[in-house]
């Protein structure tokens, strides 16, 4: 006789455990506290063995039954209930060890420990999580180009081409890493290639006409803000580095005899160590900083705490404050006056004015063969521009036009 729910629902505790059978081994174990648990009994290589379900009412009389009949049919071919359903939990555990979100983590750990900037690491966390929320549990080799897709259209969607782009090169590098460490065997991010809007090239407001950089640094000398972010300000305008760079500049980076200041590989966006040859001027405005390596090892530190640099927004909200709109020009701008200008000088190498900017060649074969750093001339390049400067600030003419390159 095979059980029923209302047979099961009126089952009570007695003083010692029993079972109510229903068919093919099935039957539920009801404890003296009235709990009720189905249980399957079964032989396998001539062992008596038992197999449970789950309690009930979380696993109902239906659903019990479907579970024994499945198990009955992996009898059938001769294996053990059982050791089958430990082989699945195992292969569970090895998923969920191999899911999108736990590889990311790694990967996150490991670019991290290879120097990636911290608020480098901050953007790719960001990107991350917005993928993590639907894919992140799944493991990595079952997710498909098309569930990725869906997922970065809901990003384009919001107009954000630029981060969906950046969004797919990441989830790029994630399954090129599965597949290193041999948790996947293709990269279905890499299928995507062309399927997304190419955002339009947005370039830096910048400055970069004489005239308007001569109105620049006057207003920078006439800054009536924070001291340190005035000398912050002209120095960008004479060495040019990016924004982050400078922020985090610290007095040992600096020999002042040599006159030299060379920021290692970890603060460089290409990873690259990078010197900078001081002018007399940037000489000069470093002397004006008041305090030195024993109040901050930052230049210009925070104004909140020592051992932090100042916050990113310092100097475009100086630029804001002193009248120059964000499509006018940003901290990141001075490295457009400056590449501007000096190409347009016809003096100097390309390549010495690229190098200054620590651009990588992007073409792997002529990088191979310019390999040089092009010390010398960028030592005279930066005095010259310094010298230019100090000229369009004290409102010099510039004379424009066509001039032969030095010999």
């Amino acid at each position: 006789m095979t059980l029923s729910v209302v047979a099961i629902k009126a089952a009570k505790g007695r003083d010692k455990i029993y079972k109510l059978a229903d068919a093919g081994g099935l039957f539920l174990m009801v404890t003296p506290s009235g709990g009720r648990r189905w249980q399957m009994s079964y032989r396998y290589l001539d062992k008596q063995k038992t197999l449970s379900f789950g309690v009930w009412p979380d696993t109902g009389l239906a659903e019990a039954r479907e579970k024994r009949d499945a198990a009955r049919k992996v009898l059938a071919k001769g294996l053990d209930p059982a050791e089958q359903n430990k082989l699945a939990r195992i292969a569970a555990t090895v998923a969920a060890s191999n899911s999108f979100k736990s590889v990311a983590d790694e990967w996150l750990i490991k670019v991290e420990r290879e120097g990636r900037a911290p608020a480098t690491m901050k953007k790719l966390r960001w990107l991350l999580d917005f993928i993590n929320q639907s894919l992140g549990k799944r493991p990595v080799t079952s997710i498909t180009a098309h569930e990725l897709l869906i997922m970065l259209r809901k990003m384009e969607s919001k107009g954000r081409y630029e981060t969906a782009k950046t969004l797919r090169s990441t989830c790029s590098q994630i399954f090129r890493y599965a597949i290193a460490t041999a948790r996947a065997e293709r990269d279905v991010a890499a299928d995507l290639r062309g399927a997304l809007i190419a955002p339009k090239p947005v370039h830096r407001a910048a400055i970069t006409t004489p005239k308007e950089t001569g109105d620049l640094l006057r207003a920078i000398e006439s800054f009536q803000g924070f001291g340190t972010t005035r000398i912050a300000l002209n120095l960008l305008a004479h060495v040019f580095v990016r924004p982050g760079e400078l922020r985090f500049a610290e007095w040992k980076d600096f020999d002042f005899d040599k006159a030299l200041w060379t920021i290692p590989a970890h603060k460089t966006k290409m990873r690259r160590p990078h010197s900078i040859p001081l002018s007399r001027q940037a000489l000069a405005i470093l002397g004006l900083i008041e305090h030195d390596a024993t109040y901050s090892n930052f230049l210009f530190p925070s104004l909140r705490s020592v051992k932090k640099p100042m916050s990113e927004n310092t100097i475009n909200a100086a630029l804001r404050r002193m009248g120059y709109a964000q499509d006018e020009v940003t901290g990141h701008g001075f490295r457009a006056m400056a590449a501007t200008q000096l190409n347009e000088m016809g003096i100097w190498n390309p390549d010495a004015i690229e190098r200054q900017l620590a651009h990588c060649e992007g073409n792997a074969v002529r990088r191979a063969y310019t390999r040089g750093e092009y010390w010398d001339e960028r030592v005279r390049m930066m005095q010259h521009w310094s010298d230019h400067l100090d000229h369009l600030r004290d409102g010099a003419t510039v004379l424009q036009g066509k001039f032969g390159k030095a010999k």
